[in-house]
C-alpha cells in the first residue's frame, strides 16, 4: 500500500551557487561518501532527500547526513538511512522506498514512493 509520495525539482545554477556562498552547506547536507560529487548529482541527492520528506509528511527527527542516496549493481538509485532517519522512516510504517532522481536542461528532480502496511 502506498503511504506517501514526494517530488522536489532543484534548479543546479541556483543549488551550485548555495553550495558556494555557504561552505558548510556540503557537510551539514551530505554524507561524507556523498560529498565528493559533482554539483548536478549533489543537486539530485538534495532534491531526493527533500522529495523522501515529503512522501513522510514531516522532518520531525531527520538529519540530512543521515539520508544517503546510493545506487545498486545496475546503478538504480536508494536511500541508505541510518540513525534517526532509519527510525523515523520505520515509526511511519514505511517498509520500503522506490526512488527515482534525474538531471538535466539546468534542474534535478527526484520522485519517492513509499509503501508500507501488508503489502509492501
Amino acid at each position: 500500500m502506498i503511504t506517501g509520495i514526494g517530488v522536489d525539482v532543484v534548479g543546479l545554477d541556483r543549488f551550485a551557487q548555495k553550495l558556494e556562498q555557504t561552505p558548510r552547506l556540503r557537510e551539514r547536507l551530505f554524507a561524507t561518501s556523498e560529498q565528493g560529487l559533482p554539483v548536478h548529482s549533489l543537486a539530485a541527492r538534495f532534491a531526493a532527500k527533500e522529495a523522501l520528506i515529503k512522501a513522510l509528511g514531516r522532518s520531525d527527527g531527520l538529519v540530512w547526513t543521515d539520508i544517503v542516496v546510493v545506487s545498486n549493481e545496475h546503478g538504480d538509485p536508494g536511500f541508505e538511512l541510518r540513525g534517526g532517519a532509519a527510525e523515523v522512516v520505520a515509526a511511519h510504517g514505511v517498509r520500503r522506498l522506490h526512488l527515482s532522481i534525474t538531471h538535466d536542461a539546468g534542474v534535478a528532480v527526484a520522485f519517492v514512493v513509499a509503501e508500507g502496511g501488508t503489502d509492501a
